[in-house]
């Protein structure tokens, strides 16, 4: 039996205006979505534990099937993992964004968090500005003051680990829920490190600023990558072996360093995809060939991730949103299901979205999400499509870490 869980990043929301009052997923065109949720099962599930902040840490560590208020220690040391960076007792790692800040001449703290992401930036344009941040000789000679360290990577997503600080009491705020805003209020505050990252904050601002690479984004009509900030803090943890408690071995595939931090940790591969991006310009069918390929040589189990509709919401991009999700139906679980099919083995599907991503506010949401498992030996027929009114209509799984029990039949 193969079994296969693909998740969505944050395509589940709440109904939107702009769409009639329905949902992306009930707006968009995803017919073997639907088709498979109603020869299978549709229900809810809370992935995120009340009282715990809404993110795809504490979401995708549930849906691997490990509570996060026993396992959670910040997101920055799952994604450490992913990258390969191995934290040492004593060590902080944050995750450190990219991010686009206001232009103008007003004062630092005045300038407004326009975007997460640095406008998008990825590849090389992302390397060859974190070389220039890191060859500036203010720069690293403020981030050796601080202990800290940077690994860069093609993307808007680095990581930063900082040696021997003391960060309690320490509030960093997550950037993608503060679009928009003024950054004074949201820089790190509530401990004397904090007054560290935020030394290295504006300087990476004055040095960013006026770099060539973000003046012609400027002229091209992108908004510049010209800040650095510091989140998801966290300490180094160890998680169960997935394999010996379940009894599968198992692989991930995806272009976010969180997912492949998760999966590292408790013991899986990570298969790489060319073309994956984590944008909605991702490797859809690279990804679904990347997984056939993983379950016809040896392994029993892979989680398929799609970052793109979360990224769409953050962006304020609904039509992106919506092409997301289609395009995750039609060429990522298209072929995958025909494969799959092809085969002529048993398996068992579960789709869902690891948390709700706002249209509304561009931020996360700790809500139930809808799922689907389904089961190529028949069963469950829920005669339902995929949505979140259907969900509300099945199973709650209100403890989301038990969620891949009822996958795996141990329940």
């Amino acid at each position: 039996m193969k079994t296969i869980i693909l998740i969505g990043d944050g395509m589940a929301d709440n109904p939107v205006p702009a769409l009639g009052n329905k949902t992306p997923l009930e707006a968009a065109n995803i017919p073997l979505m639907d088709k498979l949720a109603a020869a299978g099962e549709v229900g809810s599930v809370r992935t995120v534990p009340a009282g715990v902040a809404p993110g795809s840490d504490t979401a995708i560590l549930s849906i691997f099937g490990y509570d996060p208020r026993q396992y959670y220690s910040g997101r920055a040391p799952l994604e450490a993992a992913g990258a390969g960076v191995r934290l040492q007792t004593g060590d902080i790692a944050y995750r450190c964004n990219m991010v686009a800040l206001e232009d103008g001449p007003m004062p630092f703290e005045e300038k407004k968090i326009l975007s997460h992401s640095g406008g998008s930036i990825d590849g090389e344009a992302a390397l060859q500005l974190m070389d220039a941040l890191l060859a500036d000789p203010g720069f690293a000679a403020c981030a050796q003051k601080h202990g800290t360290k940077f690994y860069p990577s093609p993307s808007f997503r680095h990581i930063a680990v900082q040696r021997g600080a003391n960060i309690t009491g320490l509030v960093a705020a997550p950037p993608h829920d503060h679009l928009g805003e003024a950054q004074g209020p949201l820089l790190p505050g509530g401990c004397p490190a904090a007054s560290g990252l935020c030394e290295m904050m504006a300087l990476a601002h004055r040095v960013l600023d006026g770099h060539p690479i973000n003046r012609r984004r400027r002229t091209a009509g992108k908004l510049p990558a010209n800040g650095l900030w510091f989140w998801a803090e966290g300490v180094a943890l160890t998680l169960p072996n997935f394999e010996a408690a379940h009894g599968k071995r198992g692989f991930v595939v995806s272009a976010v360093p969180l997912v492949r931090g998760i999966g590292a940790l408790c013991g899986m591969d990570y298969v790489e995809v060319d073309g994956a991006t984590g944008e909605l310009d991702t490797n859809f069918e690279g990804k679904a060939a990347a997984t056939l390929a993983g379950l016809q040589n040896g392994y029993d189990l892979a989680v398929l991730h799609v970052e793109a509709p979360d990224e769409c919401t953050h962006n304020g991009d609904t039509p992106g949103k919506l092409q997301a999700i289609e395009w995750l139906d039609s060429r990522c679980l298209a072929p995958l299901v025909a494969g799959l099919e092809a085969t002529g083995g048993d398996f068992r599907l579960l789709i869902l979205s690891d948390h709700k991503t706002l249209t509304s506010t561009r931020g996360h949401d700790g809500d139930p999400v809808p799922y689907l498992l389904y089961d190529s030996r028949g069963g469950a027929h829920s005669g339902l499509p995929y949505s979140e009114a259907s969900g509300q209509k099945g199973p709650c799984i209100t403890e989301g870490h038990r969620l891949i029990n009822h996958l795996l039949e141990a329940e």
